[in-house]
């Protein structure tokens, strides 16, 4: 009998808790800014930055410390009312342009905080309404920096445990030194290296990393989306602040 197993590709969750956020310099700026809201310019702020960076980590955070409302760009839609909580949007970029500009205007009527979290700034967002487009050249947006050789070592053993995939420390050096420099391709590897290792059914040796390794490249990595990043999705529109 073969000792190989049939490897079922269970969904991973993420965790977004603030316990298992791993704070280094590259976010220490996002961290000062989310700490102190009351300092945000006209009650906004964005975060940015590259795929798996750790903004929608911050942004799940920040929504549970202080009650916000979390909200999908894609699936924004503006139902006229106010909101009657702080708000959190991930994807801000790719909202629709009327329902965020109503929704900016809202939050800012209610005197509710807003956070954006996008890969770029907003000021440098496509948007083709003028009144739109003016409102996010004003919002204050912080930058979350490439990570660190620490933060990214630190995040691959972290991302290996949570599957309970055994990648021996010198494998895991090993990998380092042959991965993207970026948090996303470290949530990918990890993927693929779990999927890996419960199909041949033992621990990743080099040889299996290696494997997986020549399999996809270094062209799939960056092209491939955050193994299991978030994507938040959209609710009803927001509740009526008062009659």
């Amino acid at each position: 009998m073969s000792s190989r197993q049939l490897a079922l590709d269970f969904p991973h969750e993420p965790r977004f808790a603030g316990a298992d956020f791993l704070p280094a310099a590259s976010n220490a700026e996002a961290r000062a800014w989310l700490a102190r809201r009351e300092t945000w310019p006209q009650g906004r702020l964005a975060l940015w930055g590259a795929p798996g960076c750790g903004k929608t980590h911050l942004l799940h955070v920040w929504a549970a410390r202080v009650g916000a409302a979390r909200l999908a760009g894609p699936g924004l839609r503006f139902g006229g009312a106010f909101p009657r909580t702080p708000l959190a949007i991930d994807d801000a970029e790719l909202a629709p342009e009327r329902d965020l500009l109503h929704l900016l205007n809202a939050a800012a009527e209610a005197g509710q905080p807003m956070l954006l979290a996008a890969r770029t700034p907003p000021a440098r967002w496509p948007v083709r309404l003028p009144d739109l487009a003016s409102r996010l050249r004003a919002i204050t947006a912080v930058e979350i920096h490439p990570a660190e050789e620490a933060l990214l070592r630190t995040l691959l053993a972290r991302l290996l445990a949570d599957r309970h995939c055994v990648v021996p420390e010198a494998v895991q050096d090993w990998l380092l030194l042959r991965l993207p420099r970026t948090q996303a391709a470290m949530r990918e590897a990890a993927a693929r290296l779990d999927r890996a290792a419960l199909a041949a059914g033992r621990p990743v040796s080099r040889a299996l990393a290696a494997t997986v390794l020549d399999e996809i490249g270094p062209d799939e990595f960056a092209a491939a989306p955050p193994a299991g990043e978030e994507t938040v999705q959209p609710g009803p529109p927001l509740p009526i602040l008062m009659p």
